[in-house]
């Protein structure tokens, strides 16, 4: 089919939840995507940060191709092989002793830890962050600030509260003897690419400390090597009582997982549960793209390559642009206009990148990209920028 014929039978069909750009994409190789007609682009999208590992790796499509012919469905109902062997693994990996809850996605990852943190405490109030961002269904919906994601769903779950991002004071004040969970996102990316402030997390881990609440951690889209680290409270030494990940868990299939400390013991028999949660199939995934991130180096690459972007962006021949920040691969720029129609015109040049909020341009590129395309994409940037493409556009909507 051509891309014109994709995009014809999809916008037909589609429930019309997602405003699509013009493009039918059909096939990915290491940090570049292909559409129906051949053309490439370089992926700063990342699919939305669960593309780590790039598109097509071979280690992670070698271990589906075998899975997928021994057992692809397992509930934990029984035990398995390679669930068994995907605990171990990640537990080993993570930089506090922990059990595991595997399940599909972040949304549920994040559901199951406020769950936990409520089970857990006894308590029932969550103090989340403005411009925090935790996913859409009720309860991580709940914990999300943005007011165009909640508002049309309202009622939400009761008991939640928001508090300035790297607010340590207004932190403190929020959080007293009803309090569940705080939770907070080392780096916020849909809130415009903004990393906590030094000594904030700390700050938070004291204060729960204090008050006998649960610090849970969202590394949905920091988590697997993306920040420089292969978790992101390592940059700091963090330890949280939860640790919700997702996204790049399995290089791209559909995973997440919440891993409660160990001094919490185990939860409670049928408390919560997952029909898909831990397949044999996505464990494999799982397992291969956690090997491939710990051999090849992954979190160190982006540390290094996310300095240079850092620094090759932070031009000071670039007035379009108010603020570049990030860590490591997770790099955004503030814009001093709306950032939609320099998406438009980065598609033109072949670079596929993501807003971070109105005016947030956000590059989630893969770890394994090479210094040639990032080379590319500062170019594409740097010159979509200084022509002021994207302004103009804006200036006509």
């Amino acid at each position: 089919m051509s891309s014109e014929a994709i995009i014809a039978a999809e916008q037909r069909h589609t429930a019309g939840l997602y405003p699509k750009r013009p493009v039918a994409i059909v096939r990915g190789e290491g940090a570049r995507l292909f559409d129906a007609e051949g053309r490439a682009f370089i992926d700063c999208v990342g699919g939305q940060g669960a593309a780590n590992l790039g598109h097509g790796h071979p280690a992670v499509v070698a271990a589906v191709q075998e899975q997928a012919a021994r057992l692809i469905s397992c509930p934990e109902i029984f035990h398995n092989d390679q669930r068994a062997a995907y605990l171990a693994e990640l537990a080993a990996a993570l930089p506090f002793p922990a059990r595991l809850f595997l399940c599909n996605s972040g949304a549920e990852a994040v559901e199951a830890g406020l769950k936990f943190a409520r089970l857990l405490s006894g308590r029932t109030g969550v103090v989340a962050t403005m411009r925090g961002f935790h996913g859409r269904t009720m309860g991580a919906l709940s914990a999300t600030w943005e007011k165009k994601y909640r508002e049309p769903f309202a009622p939400l779950v009761p008991g939640f509260q928001h508090v300035p991002f790297g607010d340590a004071e207004a932190l403190a004040a929020a959080v007293d003897h009803t309090t569940a969970a705080v939770l907070v996102e080392p780096v916020q990316g849909e809130g415009g690419v903004r990393p906590a402030p030094a000594g904030y997390l700390a700050a938070a881990r004291r204060i729960c400390d204090e008050r006998g609440a649960l610090l849970l951690v969202d590394e949905v889209q920091t988590g697997f090597g993306r920040t420089g680290r292969l978790f992101a409270v390592e940059h700091s030494g963090l330890v949280p009582d939860i640790l919700i990940l997702a996204k790049s868990i399995a290089a791209g299939l559909p995973m997440g997982a919440v891993a409660v400390h160990e001094r919490h013991g185990p939860l409670p028999g049928g408390a919560h549960g997952s029909t898909f949660g831990g397949s044999p199939l996505l464990c494999a995934a799982a397992r291969a793209a956690l090997r491939a991130y710990q051999e090849e180096d992954l979190p160190r690459q982006a540390a290094e390559k996310g300095a240079w972007l850092l620094e090759q962006l932070r031009a000071p021949d670039l007035p379009a642009v108010r603020e570049v920040r990030g860590l490591g691969l997770l790099v955004g720029l503030e814009l001093k206009s709306r950032v939609q129609p320099f998406l438009g015109a980065l598609l033109d040049r072949g670079v596929l990148a993501l807003p971070a909020g109105p005016n947030v341009l956000r590059l989630l590129p893969p770890l394994v990209i090479s210094y040639e395309d990032l080379e590319a994409v500062v170019r594409a940037v740097r010159d979509v920028l200084r022509e002021g493409r994207g302004a103009r556009q804006d200036e006509q909507d």
